[in-house]
């Protein structure tokens, strides 16, 4: 049988609410910004209003660490669950403000009616009409008086019981008396396991709960900087997305304007590209894997409590090490220069807006592998190719979707042992052989989703490559998937669909060529016996219909680089399968020729 490795304790909210003034339990500053809205929070004083139960929360002290004199340190409790329902209890009886996940610091009121014992969020009109008290902090302010709070009451309400409201506004009062379960969990449990309830217990997901897990203990760490270097992680991932943010980050947090990681990052004020924006998941995992060469956030969140892996005891001197490594790490990351080359990488691979990156994983490792190739100063241009050929390699194998932490960190460990050079050659020989250009990848784009990676990368491939758009004489495919392109239909939709083709048949990226909208549009659902025979007369002197292309050379060299058969300008169509295995094959090796020039 196993052992409990948790107690459950019954505590007053006010002792809760006491606890979190003191820092007894550490909720982190801006671990988890508050995203309940108002709605909740009146939902939840009125469940305790009414005498419900409102959930346990699960809190866990931190392990004890081994201090430099020698003696042991006793840790705060963190908060693993449970955050949003006393962030939510700070806000409306205690006037706490709160920062929502838009970044805004905010009060959140809520309005009680002692008349009908109803809660309500404060509105305009609430706040107009005596028979609400507009803001339920007041009754819980240490000074106030509800003798006077009940008269002035009822003086603006003529005609209602005093002692009816009085009872009402004593009921609301002894709110703050009601029991909520915490579960503590044991001291000495070790960090996987904290970090497996964690998962459990919180909706937010597998994957980023970790994340979660590990900002949390950044951030109730003020001895080494880790409040700061929150924040930094945090304010660099909005400024990615919304550039104006900076101003508001200058308004509201002066003091953090102060540090040394503001001058690190403020460069992001004037940049709009949206090619990589970071989560906070994503700039742990590039920053950690770099730096400590390991792949696994929980490892992290173990050195970052002093772990001794050798020892399994919990060490200062480890945990100190680990916030000042981790911070170099976040100080690659954001660097102007790193992150810039890094994405110029990605352009000149073809990789030209957001829309044609793929798995976020492998932009992550590949971002470690620039990093780390830096770090070892390898020459530019040979770490820009080796990043570039890594990526399309690791997106076209699906190398960081299954357990993209256990890939990290075996990647990393066989760099670190064997070089990145040799280590990266030989995984894409080995991961790329001939065998795979002719055999596997035409298999693999069998396929009707056009998020797929290998329609990704073809598209990228013809942005390197310099491709014309499908009938185009002059524009380009780099113009149009920056601009405005339409996908379309070398065998168009209603022409297949009219053979009772399912979506999955017709969607075929094989059945998909980049083109002008009024190229698209022109072709409409004619047939290509049709288009093909009105191209051919078209290259030949007569009406002009797609395009501006009147040269036949020109003609076949553009169906060449859409990878269609030139004998289909002939009037050589193909049944629609066969079309498309024809068209795979050649993708495939369209795809392989951009891959040799990376």
């Amino acid at each position: 049988m196993a052992t409990q490795r948790y107690s459950v304790t019954p505590h007053p909210i006010e002792t809760l609410l006491t606890w979190v003034k003191s820092g007894e339990i550490a909720i982190p500053e801006i671990q988890r910004p508050f995203v309940w809205n108002a709605i909740k929070v009146r939902n939840l004083l009125d469940s305790l209003y009414q005498g419900y139960p409102v959930g346990y929360l699960i809190a866990w002290k931190n392990p004890t660490v081994r201090l430099k004199d020698g003696t042991l340190s006793t840790g705060k409790r963190i908060l693993i669950d449970g955050q949003q329902r006393v962030t939510a209890l700070m806000a409306a009886l205690l006037g706490r403000e709160v920062l929502t996940k838009d970044y805004e610091t905010i009060r959140i009121r809520i309005a009680f009616n002692p008349q009908v014992e109803r809660f309500e969020v404060t509105n305009p009109a609430i706040s107009k009409d005596p028979a609400w008290i507009e803001d339920v902090s007041e009754v819980f302010a240490p000074t106030v008086s509800v003798f006077q709070l009940v008269t002035n009451y009822c003086q603006k309400n003529p005609g209602f019981s005093q002692d009816a409201i009085f009872s009402a506004i004593e009921r609301l009062r002894k709110i703050i008396n009601n029991h909520v379960g915490v579960i503590e969990l044991a001291e000495d449990l070790d960090i996987e396991t904290v970090t497996e309830i964690f998962i459990r217990v919180n909706s937010a997901g597998v994957e980023l709960s970790q994340a979660d897990f590990a900002m949390s203990k950044i951030a109730v760490n003020e001895t080494y900087g880790g409040n700061l270097l929150r924040k930094a992680i945090d304010y660099f991932c909005h400024m990615a997305v919304a550039p104006e943010f900076t101003s508001t980050i200058e308004k509201r947090d002066p003091q953090f304007t102060e540090t040394e990681f503001w001058p690190a990052m403020r460069w992001l004020k004037d940049v709009n590209d949206d090619l990589y924006d970071p989560t906070y998941t994503d700039m742990l995992r590039v920053a950690f894997t770099f730096k400590f060469g390991r792949g696994k956030l929980q490892d992290l969140v173990a050195l970052l409590s002093g772990r001794n892996f050798e020892t399994k005891q919990y060490e200062e001197v480890i945990a100190e090490e680990s916030f000042r490594k981790l911070k170099e790490g976040v100080f690659a990351f954001i660097n102007e220069t790193h992150f810039k080359r890094f994405t110029m990488i990605l352009r000149s691979a073809g990789f030209v807006t957001r829309e044609l990156i793929g798995g976020q994983n492998a932009v992550n490792f590949a971002y470690i592998l620039y990093l780390y190739g830096r770090s070892e100063n390898m020459p530019p241009a040979e770490l820009e190719c080796l990043v570039r050929r890594w990526y399309v390699m690791s997106i076209l194998t699906g190398r960081y979707t299954g357990s993209p932490e256990t890939a990290f960190d075996s990647d990393m460990r066989q760099i670190k042992a064997r070089g990145i050079d040799n280590y990266c050659q030989a995984v894409i020989e080995n991961e790329l052989p001939d065998s795979f250009w002719t055999g596997m990848l035409p298999q693999l784009m069998d396929t009707s989703s056009v998020k797929s990676p290998y329609f990704l990368a073809f598209q990228a491939a013809q942005v390197k490559l310099g491709d014309k758009g499908f009938l185009s004489r002059d524009i380009t495919v780099r113009d149009l998937v920056l601009n405005r392109s339409d996908k379309h239909h070398v065998y168009p939709k209603q022409h297949l669909k009219d053979q009772g083709l399912s979506r999955g048949r017709y969607n075929q990226i094989a059945n998909f060529v980049i083109a002008q909208s009024e190229i698209n549009i022109a072709i409409g659902k004619k047939t290509p016996e049709q288009y093909f025979s009105e191209l051919r007369e078209q290259v030949n002197g007569g009406k002009q219909k797609y395009g501006g292309i009147v040269d036949e050379k020109e003609l076949r060299a553009n169906l060449r680089m859409h990878c269609i058969p030139e004998s289909m300008l002939d009037g050589d169509i193909p049944a629609y399968d066969d079309f498309l295995e024809e068209r795979r094959k050649k993708m495939a090796l369209r795809i392989k020729t951009w891959f040799d020039k990376l």
